[in-house]
């Protein structure tokens, strides 16, 4: 990133207007399409308006009436992902509130996985421009938002008990987001992605299992002392 887009101003990386009618609303999401298409063929630094508006079937002067600069358009396609992943993964949490600790995390795991990676190549493009443009602002609103959603679910486990569930919600969380990033970053060994949801489950079981309620905890050993 060059000096001049880290000064960018907030202001600067503000969406010119926001959709009202259904042709706006299309309008913005074939640039958001565009986008991404032409980061994951081009990558981030052939990533132009022009390129942008071409790939869209548009005008540049069609892009500049939603978005000032790339920039600008860059935030807003990096912040609707987060949002989606945030939405998929609330909702998820609301489902399962009150449902056993154990429901609880292997649903976590499925619907962050499924939210972060059913388009790995979006998610890789966009985790680039992630550590350049507000990004760090953007993951922090998303993290924060995600952490609210667990710990209103953990705290409402009919079979465990968190001292802090906010404590909990985080380090579940970030057992998550750890190995997500590996395989973002292109770091994952051989296989590693093809057991993810399988492992992570298996770990986060073992937390929230560990905050059991005693007579839950005898509970689910009894079949196993009766062996």
């Amino acid at each position: 990133m060059n000096s001049h887009s880290m000064s960018t101003s907030t202001s600067a990386l503000e969406p010119r207007k926001s959709p009202v009618q259904a042709r706006s609303t299309a309008t913005v999401e074939a640039l958001h399409v565009a986008t991404v298409q032409v980061l994951i063929r081009e990558g981030l630094s052939r990533c132009t308006t022009t390129r942008v508006a071409k790939r869209a079937g548009m005008s540049v002067g069609s892009l500049y009436q939603y978005y000032p600069n790339r920039d600008a358009l860059l935030v807003a396609v990096l912040n609707k992902h987060l949002d989606d992943t945030v939405g998929t993964v609330c909702r998820v949490c609301r489902e399962h509130w009150g449902k056993p600790a154990a429901e609880m995390a292997a649903a976590l795991v499925t619907a962050f996985l499924t939210a972060k990676l059913r388009d790995p190549e979006e998610s890789k493009a966009l985790y680039a421009v992630a550590g350049e443009r507000r990004g760090a602002e953007l993951a922090a609103r998303a993290h924060a938002r995600l952490v609210e959603a667990i710990t209103a679910m953990l705290a409402s486990a009919p079979d465990a008990h968190f001292d802090d569930p906010a404590v909990a919600a985080v380090i579940a969380l970030d057992a998550l987001v750890g190995p997500v990033r590996t395989v973002l970053e292109g770091l994952a060994p051989a296989g590693f992605e093809a057991c993810l949801e399988a492992q992570l489950i298996l770990l986060l079981t073992a937390y929230v299992q560990a905050h059991e309620l005693p007579a839950k905890r005898r509970q689910r050993r009894k079949p196993e002392a009766g062996g």
